[in-house]
């Protein structure tokens, strides 16, 4: 049929038309191409093998089941998982015995086994300097009372600082100076704070709190001295599972500092944390405080992207590549089901319509209006409660309602075309209405039909991630670009999660959109004519 319809010299214009919109007709084989490459997913994406040569028969586990029995002999008639069958003996010591895997050896249903990730087998320890903090108290003679982490600041002992004049060690400017008079003489004083250099730390904030009067002035004032700006960098230190140092970077110089009791407790978080998560912990070394983090990848899903699994693990432990993969089939499949069903109701109901005319098509408008008011969301509620979810009930339930629209464009098509001459001739000639409807009207009512298809496969892929993305679509496990989203706002972290299934809903849809513009671009009568 469609040779014959290539004869026709207008098809044959609009085709080229189409032809000339470059981004439409491209925007067509890619989208055609990408739907061929998911109908045969499973020979590209499947965690089971195209072939396998065992005891010298072969087997074609991606086309037919086999029990776990035929091959390890333990009498189970289970699934056997081929990626941990691969590395029994019988397979990995005889080389007469092969499995032959599809490209990406992960199936979109099959629940990853973390042991089978390869992630590194190690612990960093990371050694963070937090900015330095000091107290030093002064009496009013402005002698050195009592500190605390004060010599840290000055490089002195802090015993050897008592009883020394504060303006002797450190510069005071004379805010902070009147501000500590001020305190002294019992009076209210708002918080102040200056910024001085001293020795090697080049910037550091003296400060002193609010004061409120009392009944006695104080005894000694409290100055805060706060490291103003720290460049952090870490050192890191990379164990392995023997407990020894592989590497490090950034600077050595605070392990090297580190005591024994300190070099030993470190080993010890290492050890713990090889055996699950700990806590940060922090440590003093050389009067600088620094927080002590133990780091290890550990597998827990979802998981970022790794080598076998280029787009991620999702929070089920599933290939995120094939669920896209799978999910692609999914929504082409179910949106050219839905437009198809869609469009022989539609076709039907608005022939009907606007061949007759009448009292028929009054009624059937009438009955139309109050379909469509119909709520389709409680109604796919309704019935999935009832019958269950599934991929023929969600596509039955859209296509109840999808027609309308379509319906709406024929009966206006059929109202202009039935008064023509073509159709009286064929009602005088005896030509039974079927034929007239089918063969004489349709045909040349059809440009509606061919330029919304596209834009409702668009709409019908829309509805489905939509769907799924709300909990009322496709009845999980089924491969889902909705449900990949869904899960992306469980796991707020994981943004393989939301990037991919929204990358790939992006690129099919405005694939869909091009080809729809070049389509009614070809369809459109009045092209190249001009307003003069």
């Amino acid at each position: 049929m469609a040779w014959q319809v290539f004869k026709n010299p207008i098809a044959r214009k609009r085709f080229q038309r189409f032809k000339e919109i470059k981004r439409a007709y491209v925007s067509f084989w890619i989208l055609t191409i990408l739907y061929l490459i998911s109908l045969g997913a499973e020979v590209i994406c499947n965690s089971d093998p195209l072939y396998v040569r065992f005891n010298g028969n072969s087997y074609f586990p991606v086309f037919r089941f086999y029990p776990e029995d035929v091959f390890a002999g333990n009498g189970l008639q289970t699934r056997p998982n081929y990626h941990k069958l691969k590395l029994q003996p019988m397979f990995r010591e005889n080389p007469a015995n092969y499995m032959v895997f599809p490209l990406f050896g992960h199936g979109p249903l099959t629940s990853i086994d973390p042991d089978m990730i390869e992630v590194p087998d190690q612990v960093t320890v990371v050694l963070a300097p937090r900015p330095m903090i000091g107290t030093v108290n002064i009496r009013s003679d402005n002698t050195i009372a009592r500190s605390k982490r004060f010599g840290t600041f000055v490089g002195s002992q802090e015993q050897l600082l008592k009883g020394q004049r504060l303006d002797a060690v450190i510069e005071i400017p004379k805010e902070i100076r009147a501000a500590i008079q001020g305190r002294f003489n019992n009076r209210k004083m708002p918080p102040i704070a200056a910024t001085i250099s001293i020795g090697q730390h080049h910037r550091v904030t003296l400060s002193l709190s609010t004061f409120r009067a009392r009944q006695k002035p104080p005894p000694t004032v409290r100055l805060t001295l706060r490291e103003a700006a720290v460049k952090v960098v870490a050192t890191q230190l990379v164990f392995n599972r023997q407990l020894k140092l592989n590497s490090s970077s950034g600077p050595v110089t605070p392990w090297r500092q580190l005591t024994p009791p300190q070099r030993e407790t470190m080993v010890k978080g290492v050890e713990k944390r090889f055996l699950g998560p700990i806590d940060t912990q922090r440590l003093t070394i050389a009067g600088r405080v620094y927080t002590v983090e133990f780091r290890k990848m550990d597998v827990r899903f979802p998981f970022h992207p790794v080598k076998g699994h280029w787009l991620g693990i999702d929070g089920a432990g599933r290939d995120v590549f094939a669920r896209v993969l799978y999910g692609l089939r999914t929504s082409m499949s179910f949106g050219l089901l839905l437009v198809f069903f869609s469009y022989v109701l539609g076709i039907l109901a608005g022939a009907l319509q606007g061949y007759y005319g009448g009292a028929l098509d009054i009624s059937a408008q009438r009955l139309i209006e109050i379909w469509s008011a119909l709520p389709f969301l409680y109604i796919m509620i309704l019935m999935g409660s009832v019958y269950g979810r599934s991929f023929s009930l969600l596509l039955f339930c859209y296509a109840l309602f999808n027609w309308i629209g379509i319906s709406y464009y024929i009966r206006a098509e059929f109202l202009r075309l039935r008064q023509q001459p073509f159709v009286e001739a064929a009602k005088c000639m005896g030509i039974r209405t079927s034929k007239i409807i089918f063969r004489h009207i349709l045909p040349n009512g059809l440009v509606p039909v061919i330029t919304f298809f596209p834009f409702s496969l668009v709409g019908a892929i829309g509805a489905l991630a939509a769907l799924d993305y709300l909990g009322f679509g496709l009845p999980p496990p089924t491969p889902s670009w909705g449900e990949l989203l869904f899960q992306a706002q469980q796991y707020r972290w994981a943004w393989w999660l939301i990037l991919y299934p929204s990358v790939a809903l992006f690129i099919v849809m405005l694939l869909g959109v091009f080809v729809g513009e070049g389509i009614r671009s070809a369809y459109d009568p009045k092209r190249f004519t001009r307003l003069e």
